[in-house]
């Protein structure tokens, strides 16, 4: 009932409202419009013009004088001046036997006076009207065309307008194979109607950002060719009650109208919370929530209609939404591997010119974990480099380049730094060099540079594996953890102080020691036991401990003690091939990058065997 009388309310107040609006228009709006045709004179000029005879009408108030004077050409202008006690006013207008003594002397136009008090107030009301009607179904969410498709801001491609295909999507192998029965079901849907099989109603889309999740969603669509419906969770939430739900009523009524087709919601996480049933909780979004559930009930599977969904917190997800008969399958859409990268890289390359002898492998083993969102952006920086240096085509220079800026940013050129920086940077950067190619277990140095970049970095050293890799071993972590604390200990045992240089390499040192104590199993003191957990995986995996204070301390000085014993480690390499550690530092600053090959030179053979 309440739904019925609201509406109805907020009509005849707007209503109310439009005559007031009407009200004032006549009252205020048309006098002043009025007035404005009227002329202000002086008491003398209006003497005067008694006088000359060109006065034709006065008409005499309380407190002005309202008369018209004929110009040259015959027209009348209306004019206004302040009376004035004058006995003798009567009869000078008694002589002029022209004046007239009655009736309005305001400028006549019966055009203006049509359009002023007919034309202009109905096209007002007609346009407030409009503006209110549209308010009003907003609020409502179910009245009249405020429940059209178009409404509902959800996208609809017809008959694969989105011109993707499975050929645009790459690195996502297991998932387009998992994506195939459905095409193959919305092109054969009697072939699984014989046996008596439902297509499944839901395909959940699980990843990391980048990853392709919406390419792929839209590259089944293309595939089928049947409609795309796209529409993301965040265009459900409305502030009023109701209208979320409406919307989801509305895009599965288009949809089972058009099926077979896709129905695809991004960010479905939006709108699909976990319930917890607190008083005072999103009513809206659990009411948009109930209606999807029930929706997704509500529709029969051989109409081939099929649910895509997208999130990077399938965590969040209500149970409900995620059970069998709505959400069948859940699709992981992880970050590439080697070889997913270099399709990718070769995929995005396809639109660009390359030059001959393009190395996509060397490049996709430099860009270990890197989304296909990133390596579309690396392809893109590295044809913009070959352009700013006046080349037609893309080399290998432009995306080794465009590997370091998604990583470390553009190099700054205009950066200004001191002979001893550069000296303590140079040092540093080698020292995790020297560190790391000592270490039995790191991975290869790539390339050297002291060379700043736009991120705040003053240099770095880049190490890339030669091989994929899908585990970490505990004495990969402590080599790794020797090589962070190899630039701190060169500034250590050359210059005999530290600089705050190594804050991002102490930060990350205690992140992986932390690791191996909490969640790895790593540290002799406390074995396989789960003291630490990770919400969010796929948003930066933010980690709590699951412990009690006394542990929680424990913990800290296991990871200390970690940490202190890769900083020896370190020191001790160091110390051993201090000379070669000069030879590198002074052969990096009068380079300012160099390659691993060049580095590995002059390393030697004869040095100190790996530790």
């Amino acid at each position: 009932m309440n739904e019925e009388k609201n509406p109805r309310k907020q009509y005849a107040i707007y209503i109310v409202i439009c005559l007031l609006l009407l009200m004032f228009f006549n009252s205020m709006i048309m006098p002043m419009l009025n007035k404005a045709a009227i002329k202000d004179a002086d008491y003398s000029f209006f003497l005067d013009q008694v006088d000359e005879g060109n006065v034709g009408k006065v008409q005499i108030e309380d407190t002005e004088i309202k008369f018209t004077v004929k110009d040259a050409d015959g027209r009348e202008q209306a004019y206004s001046t302040a009376r004035i006690y004058d006995p003798d006013l009567v009869s000078r207008l008694h002589e002029q036997k022209e004046v007239e003594f009655a009736g309005s002397i305001q400028e006549q136009s019966p055009l203006r006076d049509f359009l002023l008090g007919w034309i202009i107030p109905i096209l007002f009301m007609v346009v407030v009207w409009n503006l209110i009607f549209k308010s009003i179904g907003k609020r409502m969410g179910g009245l009249g065309n405020a429940m059209s498709f178009g409404k509902s801001n959800a996208k609809i491609y017809v008959k694969a307008q989105t011109g993707k295909t499975f050929d645009d999507v790459a690195g996502q192998d297991e998932a387009k194979e998992a994506l195939a029965e459905i095409v193959d079901f919305l092109h054969n849907p009697d072939k699984y109607a014989e046996i008596g099989a439902d297509l499944p109603k839901g395909a959940l889309l699980v990843g990391p950002p980048g990853t392709g999740k919406t390419l792929l969603a839209q590259a089944v669509a293309g595939e089928a060719e049947v409609p795309f419906f796209s529409i993301s969770g965040s265009e459900f939430v409305e502030m009023f009650v109701g209208m979320g739900a409406a919307k989801v009523r509305d895009l599965f009524s288009q949809a089972t109208a058009k099926a077979p087709c896709i129905v695809f919601i991004d960010e479905i996480d939006t709108i699909g919370k976990k319930r917890d049933g607190q008083i005072g909780g999103n009513d809206e979004r659990e009411q948009t929530l109930n209606q999807l559930l029930t929706e997704m009930d509500g529709f029969d599977g051989k109409k081939g209609v099929v649910i895509l969904a997208a999130t990077n917190r399938p965590e969040s997800l209500d149970p409900a939404l995620l059970r069998p008969g709505r959400f069948d399958r859940r699709i992981p859409v992880e970050l590439p591997d080697l070889a997913g990268r270099e399709a990718v890289l070769k995929v995005h390359a396809k639109k660009i010119k390359l030059s001959e002898n393009i190395d996509f492998n060397a490049i996709a083993r430099a860009t270990a974990g890197a989304s296909g969102a990133e390596l579309a952006n690396i392809i893109n920086e590295a044809a913009l480099r070959a352009v700013r240096s006046g080349r037609s085509s893309v080399d290998q220079s432009d995306l080794e380049e465009s590997v370091e800026v998604v990583i470390a940013g553009y190099q700054r050129k205009n950066a200004v730094i001191s002979q001893k920086e550069k000296e303590i940077i140079a040092y540093h950067e080698i020292g995790h060099a020297l560190v790391a190619a000592k270490q039995k277990y790191s991975a290869p140095v790539h390339k050297i540079t002291i060379i700043p970049r736009t991120s705040g970095a003053l240099g770095y050293t880049m190490q890339v594996d030669e091989d994929e890799k899908f585990l970490l071993s505990k004495e990969e972590a402590l080599s790794k953890l020797a090589t962070l604390t190899g630039g701190r200990s060169a500034e250590e045992l050359i210059f005999n102080t530290c600089t705050s240089g190594a804050s991002n390499d102490i930060e990350k040192a205690t992140q992986l020691a932390r690791a191996m104590v909490t969640r790895y199993g790593m540290s002799s003191s406390f074995d396989m036991i789960a003291l630490e957990t990770v919400s969010n995986k796929y948003l930066g995996g933010d980690a709590s401990l699951a412990c009690s204070p006394e542990t929680a301390a424990k913990i800290d000085e296991e990871v200390n003690n970690i940490v202190k014993k890769a900083h020896a480690k370190a020191l001790q390499i160091l110390s051993e091939n201090s000379e070669k550690l000069h030879e590198l530092a002074h052969f990096l600053l009068d380079k300012e990058t160099i390659t691993g090959e060049e580095f590995m030179a002059i390393l030697g053979k004869e040095t100190v065997p790996a530790v």
